[in-house]
């Protein structure tokens, strides 16, 4: 942390203006649909994390590409708005990334076109290696190359930045930056994918002092028994943690989510990622950072949009006081 006490994070990751569509079922093939509702809002997986983090105070710097368009200075200046440090955010002559977006009743199903967040390589996070090397934390997802985000996790461990991976969508950044991850953070699907074989036949390996956490919905999440011996997760924990997190069948760590009515789920697992991030990088215990997560991604929920769903701290403490309320668990 810094000398005031403020968390340090930094995020390689994507940067992308997100079009909403609302509708009332999922299309069946061939079928043309009306939409109930559409908007856009600013989102990426990376600057989703870079602004979940900032509004829980801490101090972020991005690193990223938008195209030389009106949406990548508009992604960029909304960065720079939440206080982000977007000295490595650069315009390259690519369109700007774009996520297709659509919420219906049951699910979300999103369609990403990388555009100029491809662009970031190895090179371009070297140029970043002192806002990493300074971070107490490094979050990185699957939106960037597998070379850009190696390059981040190795300058990360060769300076003891923790390295939190949240692997989604599941691809080659996985395998990249598995070895070298101290938190991987992934939901039920991601879960499966890293159990199973690839084309290849090979199952990604973890570092042994790795810990995952699975996210489950409204749920909240799992943290994986076989990764925790080192972590004091029971004797370290503040009365207020225990109160969340309880021991499952087969040993595991289960952090219970706050009730809430859901509206759209588009970026709870961003502001889990972030959330856990600060709160690693605060001091806190797994525990502890996953319940803070589980909050934030509770309240992510209750509002339509990526960033514009993301609490701040006040927030997620009001959350909690409506939580333990007559209506809550």
């Amino acid at each position: 942390m810094t000398p005031s006490g403020v968390p340090r994070i930094a995020v390689v990751g994507s940067l992308n203006a997100d079009v909403t569509l609302w509708v009332p079922r999922r299309p069946s093939p061939d079928e043309t649909m009306h939409a109930e509702r559409i908007a856009w809002f600013r989102g990426g997986k990376g600057a989703n994390q870079a602004v979940a983090a900032a509004r829980l105070g801490a101090r972020v710097v991005m690193v990223g590409r938008v195209g030389d368009d009106e949406q990548g200075r508009w992604l960029r200046s909304g960065l720079e708005a939440e206080g982000i440090d977007c000295r490595h955010v650069a315009s390259v002559d690519v369109p700007t990334g774009l996520a297709v977006i659509t919420v219906d009743p049951d699910d979300v199903s999103i369609v990403v076109a990388a555009g100029a967040n491809a662009s970031l390589d190895a090179g371009d996070v070297q140029a970043a290696a002192n806002e990493i090397a300074a971070a107490d934390a490094l979050l990185l997802q699957g939106e960037v190359s597998a070379a850009a985000a190696r390059a981040a996790a190795e300058i990360a461990r060769e300076h003891g930045t923790f390295v939190v991976l949240n692997p989604a969508p599941y691809n080659d950044v996985a395998p990249a930056v598995l070895p070298l991850a101290d938190f991987v953070i992934v939901n039920r699907a991601e879960a499966e994918q890293l159990r199973h074989p690839d084309a290849e036949g090979s199952v990604p390996e973890l570092r042994p002092e790795a810990v995952l956490v699975e996210t489950r919905g409204a749920a909240g999440c799992v943290i994986d028994p076989s990764r925790t011996a080192a972590l004091a997760l029971q004797s370290q924990q503040s009365p207020d943690a225990s109160a969340d997190a309880a021991a499952g069948v087969d040993g595991e760590i289960i952090v219970a989510a706050p009730r809430v009515a859901a509206v759209d789920a588009t970026g709870a697992g961003d502001a889990f990622a972030g959330a856990f991030a600060v709160g690693m990088a605060s001091g806190a215990t797994v525990a502890e950072a996953a319940r803070l997560a589980v909050r934030a991604g509770a309240w992510a929920v209750t509002v339509a949009g990526a960033q514009p769903s993301l609490p701040t701290m006040v927030q997620l403490q009001d959350l909690v006081g409506r939580s333990q309320g007559p209506s809550g668990p």
